[in-house]
């Protein structure tokens, strides 16, 4: 039976890591037709709008009370900056390297779990963080090819990444998801609104187009993630989140002829290590 879960739980991640990629190739394909970042991530912040009506239409307003408004006040400034600084990096960057640099926000949250949520730090937590950092001063060596503005924003991403993460586990532990999510939605679109009314500018049919698919289709990230959580084991099922950067780096590869160099590769390799020794050990604590 707990086979069965776990499999079924890891194909509900690898769908979310699907569903990344396919994020990611958006984002470079509506940066390339000129949509500016602020409006992508309006529209993603109204997509997570639009996958919260259902629990309204169940609950009403009441979907709202809480006592910790200000942290989730926090939780949606942090995710707005991390969907904002993430898109920005694809600008910069190519696929496989702003994802890779994605993955030190799991290093960024080992550093800060302990002085902000008072969490146990293991061995196997810190040899993670030593090998993700020792990635990003292997990828950002002295000569490297990444591009040092690219690589500042996506790290900026990972960082606002792990605020997000910090502010999960303590909304978690006296609110429902169904509340964090409603809250995230509110709070995200009246941040990103002034941003995007500043930088709006007349859309063709087919930028419309790409935003809809962006809108509808991305939010059913956290749907998947939550999904494989519940079916199977955490430790077994959250390495799959990863398939992402093998499926953006053969798309970027196959679309955009994009091959990072042996450094980067090795960089990426000890990132993507440190990341997967942290998450498991995470998972089975």
């Amino acid at each position: 039976m707990k086979r069965s879960g776990n499999l079924r739980g890891a194909a509900f991640m690898a769908a979310a890591a699907c569903v990344f990629a396919f994020e990611a190739m958006l984002v470079r394909a509506m940066i390339a037709r000129g949509i500016p970042i602020e409006i992508q991530v309006m529209a993603r912040a109204l997509g997570q709008a639009l996958w919260t009506l259902p629990f309204l239409a169940t609950r009403g307003m009441a979907i709202f009370a809480t006592r910790r408004a200000p942290l989730h006040v926090l939780r949606g400034l942090c995710s707005a900056a991390t969907w904002g600084l993430y898109y920005w990096s694809f600008a910069y960057l190519d696929l496989a390297t702003a994802t890779v640099l994605s993955f030190t926000n799991v290093i960024f949250t080992t550093l800060l779990a302990q002085p902000l949520l008072g969490e146990r730090v293991g061995f196997a937590r810190w040899a993670g963080t030593l090998a993700g950092f020792a990635g990003v001063a292997v990828m950002l060596r002295p000569g490297a090819e990444v591009s040092l503005p690219g690589a500042v924003i996506a790290i900026a991403a990972a960082l606002a990444w792990c605020g997000i993460t910090l502010t999960t586990r303590r909304l978690t532990s006296t609110d429902s998801t169904p509340t964090i999510l409603a809250w995230l939605a509110v709070v995200t679109v009246l941040l990103v609104a002034p941003f995007a009314i500043r930088a709006w500018q007349p859309l063709d049919w087919l930028d419309v187009l790409w935003l809809l698919g962006f809108t509808t289709i991305c939010p059913a990230i956290i749907v998947l993630v939550t999904e494989a959580l519940r079916a199977g084991e955490a430790s077994a099922v959250t390495p799959f989140q990863y398939l992402r950067l093998i499926i953006i780096g053969a798309l970027g590869w196959f679309i955009h002829a994009e091959v990072p160099d042996g450094w980067a590769f090795l960089g990426a390799g000890f990132i993507l290590i440190g990341a997967l020794i942290i998450t498991v050990a995470e998972a089975r604590a």
